[in-house]
């Protein structure tokens, strides 16, 4: 790459049509063209344009046109897609168990799916965590969710959100979660990423002792994705549910390293808030995890 960029004025200077990109240039601008990295093909133009300006208008269109071209083929390719082929996914999986002085065993386990549309973005997710200490389960706690979103902008959206839960440890045997509104993508870079949410909600919980709670609520997420490195991501989810009788608010942080191929390594901690738990039971539970990740 340095070795072509050093060798532009050379080859301008050998150019005698200034009505038309020297060939050899033009065969520069058509490798970056067939490589498909943006990257590369934006630093090829600028210095194209810098070393032959009376050819800038010329080699913008060209850059204009590829991109104009590329944006149809992947809308085409989206559009002829099966259910499947846009699914993309990452599963996670951490785990102790110690024997000796003490026998404790602990599992995580999340999958979570994704297919991104051009109208239409489609999230799921389901997560287990289970805790044994001597022979007394001391956490066990399964959860579900589905996230439709309806695109209308580039950058706005409505969304749908229905969540399961499941934890005696927190005082309930089944909660669900059903909640619609708005949703908007404050930042979209390629390596940075901010989605907000906010809308009316509907919560139905039984409780281990019995009693049963139905009341409506608002909901508001934060979904955070930062790709520091090309190796390591910093990721923030957050979402809370708001209602008199009893709020909640979960919160996930999560540092990933690749590792090789699409196996990473990830630290995360989690924070469940229950405003009003049951008697017994503390406001806050926390937990943090180590955990291989693959991507799929």
């Amino acid at each position: 790459m340095r070795a072509l960029l050093l060798a532009i004025p050379l080859l301008l200077a050998n150019a005698s049509d200034p009505d038309t990109i020297p060939a050899p240039v033009r065969a520069m601008l058509d490798a970056a063209f067939a490589s498909g990295n943006e990257s590369e093909v934006a630093t090829i133009v600028k210095y194209a344009r810098g070393a032959s300006p009376e050819h800038a208008e010329t080699i913008n269109k060209l850059a204009a046109d590829w991109r104009s071209e590329r944006r149809r083929n992947n809308e085409r390719r989206i559009r002829e897609a099966g259910l499947f082929d846009l699914m993309k996914g990452r599963a996670e999986l951490g785990g102790y168990r110690t024997t000796g002085n003490t026998n404790n065993v602990g599992l995580s386990a999340v999958v979570e799916l994704r297919r991104e549309g051009l109208e239409w973005r489609h999230k799921l997710r389901v997560q287990g965590d289970y805790q044994e200490s001597l022979g007394i389960v001391t956490r066990e706690r399964y959860m579900a969710s589905y996230e439709p979103n309806w695109k209308f902008d580039e950058r706005a959206y409505v969304y749908g959100s229905a969540l399961y839960e499941n934890d005696r440890f927190l005082g309930f045997n089944n909660r669900f979660s059903l909640s619609a509104g708005a949703g908007y993508s404050a930042i979209k870079k390629p390596r940075l990423r901010l989605d907000l949410e906010l809308g009316p909600a509907f919560r139905h919980t039984a409780f281990t002792n019995g009693k049963v709670e139905s009341y409506p609520a608002a909901r508001g997420s934060v979904d955070f994705d930062w790709k520091m490195t090309p190796g390591i991501s910093l990721r923030q989810n957050a979402s809370a549910y708001v209602q008199d009788s009893s709020s909640t608010v979960t919160s996930k942080s999560a540092l990933v390293a690749r590792l090789i191929g699409p196996l990473s390594a990830q630290l995360s901690y989690t924070l469940q808030y229950e405003s009003k738990p049951q008697p017994g039971r503390d406001t806050t539970d926390t937990t943090s995890r180590a955990a291989l990740v693959v991507d799929f």
